[in-house]
């Protein structure tokens, strides 16, 4: 039996633990019903608080944990869930479990990790070096707090010497079964997908990133030139021209705008265009060539390698799956583009 800790504190996102549960309850009795008589639970779940009280989590209500920190005597992995809504406070809010999670991964507990809370995980110095992935809204956060962990934000699970981290929220049905299948087997994990209706050969979380441009930065002079690259995104843009917005050489133009941002110039352009383009697909009927042409690229070929490099699908099959989307949710009948 493998026994399964939750970690619940004051502000965590309770949707995950609960989600995670309930995955293991259904796998349970697949795995009762696959034996075809009563037979000892596969998974044994408990939650826990760092004091063993109550804790208001996400949406303002309490629940009671199974038990607090010391009261744990064994368990073969622990899940810390999602801080919710300030991600900001996580490591003010997270000193009293860090040295616990630190302790007993040291004794050879697996650790996973929740959309955000992989901010938890990462505060413990336990990532440093290693993979990690997290929900693709805080990356950039992400990547300025903890820059000595390899953070791929598109992946939706990443696994690293017993430390798991899953990305966006929903994510969590991954992370169980992949759970499933660790401590059961490839067959009763196929058999929850298909309960839950969850796609387990889903790896990128890319296509449905949506990329913000940074102008928190405080940076009045990369601010004039963000908005400049903004309002002339379907010019051929040269770096003479955007490091002459804020009066500078366009080798010191990069190295300001790096710092500023996390960006490259290049690549916060590129995905401004991307994300131009991904518009286009999900509300218009444009070809290929015409959406190259609308967002400043010359060659189509250029334009599908770099659509694919930061979706992980080609222009056609973003379309396909975002119109398709939609219009399942509306009741039409999508023409696919």
């Amino acid at each position: 039996m493998a026994k399964i800790s939750f970690i619940a504190a004051d502000g965590c996102g309770f949707s995950g633990i609960s989600g995670l549960i309930d995955s293991f309850t259904i796998a349970n009795l697949w795995h009762s019903a696959n034996t075809g008589k009563k037979t000892e639970p596969l998974f044994e779940t408990r939650i826990l608080s760092p004091d063993g009280k109550a804790v208001c989590v996400s949406g303002g209500f309490q629940i009671t944990p199974d038990g607090g920190f010391t009261d744990l005597e064994q368990t073969d992995l622990i899940i810390i869930p999602p801080f919710l809504p300030n991600v900001e406070l996580l490591p003010e809010n997270a000193k009293g479990m860090l040295n616990w999670i630190t302790d007993r991964y040291e004794q050879g507990v697996s650790i996973a990790a929740l959309c955000t809370g992989t901010f938890v995980l990462a505060e413990t110095g336990l990532l440093d070096g290693r993979l990690a992935t997290t929900n693709w809204v805080f990356a950039r956060l992400f990547r300025r707090r903890y820059p000595k962990v390899i953070l791929k934000p598109e992946r939706i699970l990443t696994r690293d010497k017993g430390l798991i981290c899953s990305g966006a929220v929903s994510a969590f049905y991954n992370l169980g079964l992949h759970i499933i299948e660790t401590f059961g087997s490839s067959e009763l994990a196929s058999q929850c997908s298909k309960a839950f209706l969850v796609d387990s050969s889903r790896v990128s979380q890319a296509s449905y990133a949506i990329f913000n441009v940074y102008k928190g930065h405080g940076d009045d002079g990369i601010l004039k030139a963000q908005q400049w690259m903004e309002a002339h995104l379907t010019e051929n843009m040269s770096m003479e021209a955007l490091a002459g917005q804020v009066g500078i050489s366009p080798r010191h133009f990069i190295r300001r705008f790096k710092k500023a941002t996390g960006e490259s110039p290049l690549n916060c352009l590129q995905q401004m265009r991307i994300e131009t383009a991904k518009r286009i697909l999900e509300t218009r009927p444009d070809t290929v060539d015409e959406i190259t042409r609308a967002i400043g690229y010359e060659n189509s070929s250029t334009f599908r390698k770099l659509f694919k490099e930061y979706t992980g699908l080609s222009p056609r099959e973003y379309r396909n799956k975002f119109t398709r989307q939609k219009d399942r949710a509306t009741g039409r009948s999508g023409n696919g583009g």
